[in-house]
């Protein structure tokens, strides 16, 4: 699809699919229960599909889009998942047929008083709508210190503004549903250190980064990282906090 989104992702889609966390199975267990039907959801800006795949186990059909025809080529392949490019706010779901609409780590790029529309007309009476966020990874106070270094310092300035909107959480977002209380919830992964290069690897701003200097940011903390981690080939438990706006579609609409 060309045009009309700020593409950041498909460059590095085959290694966003791979290295990418998945969300926790207790997550979609918990948005289903709060759901009033299990027939259809639409997880909107779906990347490579890890929140799509883990839906897909509540509900019977979800809808999964994206903008980008390289991340949705790297999605996972799901019998109950259909694939569909589309810009969101311009997806095109029937009026009055999603239970549930979610977004994971996604929000922040969309034009949201459009998408906002398309969610009112698309959801159920009582029907949900879901967004996520997490910033950055937690493994052990001497990893973090590197982390937070480079996440936020040697790449801060190769951010895209609307990286802020994942920094605050959510919380300063316009979110026009009736909003509801949520369980706390977190990523967690065994990794080596290779997975968390390999993660390291799919961020927007390193990419930006390696384009206008021609210098690979993560051969900047590379030594540190591995100095601090010991065995490179042992795992350890890497943990990403989650924040969240959920909120329900009423009965009806008020008229404005």
């Amino acid at each position: 699809m060309s045009g009309g989104f700020a593409d950041h992702f498909s460059a590095g889609a085959s290694a966003y699919a791979e290295f990418r966390p998945r969300y926790p199975e207790a997550l979609f267990g918990w948005l289903a229960s709060i759901c009033p039907r299990h027939e259809l959801a639409w997880d909107a800006g779906t990347g490579s599909g890890q929140a799509a795949v883990g839906l897909a186990r509540h509900f019977h059909e979800v809808i999964a889009t994206d903008a980008s025809a390289s991340q949705l080529a790297h999605a996972e392949p799901h019998p109950r998942v259909l694939y569909r490019e589309a810009i969101a706010g311009r997806s095109h779901i029937p009026a009055g047929s999603v239970d549930l609409v979610t977004v994971a780590q996604a929000l922040h790029w969309f034009d949201r008083p459009i998408f906002w529309a398309e969610v009112k007309e698309s959801l159920t009476p009582y029907g949900v709508v879901a967004a996520w966020c997490y910033g950055l990874l937690r493994i052990a106070p001497e990893v973090d210190r590197i982390l937070d270094h480079y996440g936020n310092e040697l790449l801060g300035p190769w951010w895209p503004p609307e990286r802020r909107l994942v920094d605050d959480g959510y919380r300063t977002i316009d979110f026009p549903f009736r909003e509801l209380d949520v369980p706390v919830f977190a990523i967690e992964a065994a990794w080596t250190l290779a997975d968390l290069m390999g993660y390291l690897g799919t961020w927007s701003a390193g990419r930006r980064y390696r384009a206008q200097t021609g210098e690979d940011p993560l051969a900047l903390v590379h030594h540190s990282l591995t100095a601090v981690w010991g065995d490179p080939g042992a795992q350890r438990v890497v943990r990403w906090p989650l924040s969240f706006r959920v909120g329900r579609r009423p009965a009806r609409w008020r008229r404005k």
